[in-house]
């Protein structure tokens, strides 16, 4: 069944908005609101929650997408191997040169050595880095012995109970999809979750574990790997061409490396998804004032354009609807400025990127529905897509033009809600498909009588990799 549009195809934004939620705004009426001021795709995050507030959410989504006639992507995110201080009481000041302990489940008050939530001592080598608390504590290692960890801090500060640990030079050889994981990957497969976003993504094998996971229950889900730490800039290229879309997760990220380096990285990374045909996410503190503030600040608002500016797929809020004051605000924000920079393009020079080019017919017809659509001075390129492959290789090219997508499958319809520039619809596999869709547009009144589209097609509807037509359709 395809539900009403609810606006003109000319005010479709080309980069979509991913939101999480959180505990003001996982009711039907919060989520209904957020999607309706721009929200495509919907973040949980599995390190809070609980299932039943995760499945609670999930119905919920499903309800407000269907209402509103709006595919909206559902993406678990994985809590990985977030390795985190223990409990104990008050702060504990550290020195430049002092040496200190941290032992998994070590009793702070008797032994004065800092508990762990996670047992570091079969990962971390002498002379790795050891940061804690987002690296305001740097620490580098000196020893390992007996489930002990012992380090000397390079940095003056205070630790709490509970501080994150980053470690930029550990590799935890393919070792990062937790027991805890393991269970909510189950319980996203019988939720029938769109996306799996892996934490902590060291290396392309990483993606490939979690890719036989998810086959071997019988799902269907993409995978977005969350770029964070230094090993994955090591293998980036690798981990993006075996990822389904790719988040630049900016926290964590700017604490293994450092903060100048994340500007440029998050281009690079944009780049190569561009390259590959894979959407790329930015995330972590695009409008992070917004969590108590009604307006953004201009250094945030010129982030969120640069996201635009480099071709990135989607932007990404965080604490800002998952704890925030003005969780709707904050969305309708972060439109304006997608909407005002796409809007602009052409005033402010930028370097686009195109897809690594290949001989195989799918990228020969995207290209040439794009130039040809170009040519005619289309509306709109319309794609029929059983996987959606066809229309992430479209999308890549990154056209001005917006790509209405038809597919027989609820669940590439969610999954193609986050791909930039992609608006899709679901309908029954018919070989007329695509002219009886475009009188349906016309009808709708998302097109009027002259309006010029481009159609990608095939003669086997529903049959995977068979595009192989381009048609010219004016709305009669």
């Amino acid at each position: 069944m395809v539900t009403t549009p609810q606006k003109q195809i000319k005010d479709y934004k080309r980069t979509k908005i991913i939101v999480t939620y959180g505990p003001k705004t996982s009711s039907y009426e919060k989520l209904y609101q957020m999607i309706e001021a721009g929200a495509n795709g919907i973040r949980l995050n599995f390190s809070h929650g609980t299932y039943e507030q995760h499945a609670q959410v999930i119905a919920n989504v499903k309800k407000a997408s269907l209402a509103l006639g709006k595919p909206v992507a559902i993406i678990q995110d994985l809590q990985g191997p977030k390795i985190r201080l223990g409990d104990f009481d008050g702060l504990v000041k550290i020195d430049v040169g002092q040496s200190f302990s941290l032992r998994f489940g070590a009793d702070y008050a008797r032994e004065g050595v800092l508990p762990m939530q996670y047992d570091l001592s079969k990962k971390v080598k002498r002379g790795e880095r050891l940061y804690i608390f987002d690296g305001k504590v740097k620490t580098t290692v000196t020893a390992v012995k007996d489930g002990v960890v012992y380090v000397r801090a390079d940095t003056a500060g205070e630790v709490s109970a509970r501080k994150g640990i980053n470690l930029p030079d550990t590799d935890f050889g393919g070792d990062i999809i937790t027991q805890k994981d393991n269970k909510d990957i189950v319980f996203g497969v019988e939720q029938g979750v769109d996306y799996v976003a892996l934490s902590f993504v060291q290396s392309a094998e990483d993606v490939v574990n979690l890719k036989r996971k998810l086959i071997n229950l019988g799902a269907n889900s993409r995978v977005i790997s969350k770029i964070e730490t230094r090993s994955a800039l090591n293998d980036i290229d690798a981990i993006v061409q075996e990822s389904d879309a790719v988040m630049v997760a900016r926290g964590d990220l700017a604490t293994e490396t450092s903060p100048e380096e994340v500007p440029v990285t998050q281009r690079k990374i944009v780049h190569l998804g561009v390259r590959h045909a894979k959407p790329v996410i930015i995330a972590t503190q695009m409008l992070a004032s917004m969590t108590k503030s009604p307006e953004p600040t201009r250094a945030e608002a010129s982030d969120v354009a640069t996201a635009v500016f480099i071709g990135a797929d989607a932007v990404m809020l965080s604490d800002e609807t998952a704890n925030g004051d003005f969780p709707l605000e904050t969305i309708a924000v972060m439109k304006r400025i997608v909407r005002y920079t796409e809007q602009h393009l052409l005033e402010a020079p930028h370097h686009v990127y195109e897809p690594l080019k290949s001989n195989s017919r799918q990228d020969a017809i995207c290209k040439a529905i794009i130039d040809l659509a170009k040519d005619v001075n289309a509306l709109a390129i319309v794609p029929e897509t059983k996987s959606g492959a066809t229309a992430y290789k479209i999308a890549a090219y990154r056209p001005d033009l917006p790509i209405i997508a038809i597919t027989s499958s609820h669940k590439v319809a969610a999954q193609l809600a986050i791909v930039y520039g992609t608006k899709s619809f679901v309908r029954k596999d018919n070989p007329k498909q695509a002219t009886q869709f475009a009188d349906w547009l016309r009808k709708t009144k998302l097109l009027k009588k002259g309006d010029i589209i481009v159609t990608a097609s095939g003669n086997h509807p529903g049959v995977v990799g068979t595009t192989d037509t381009i048609k010219v359709r004016v709305v009669e």
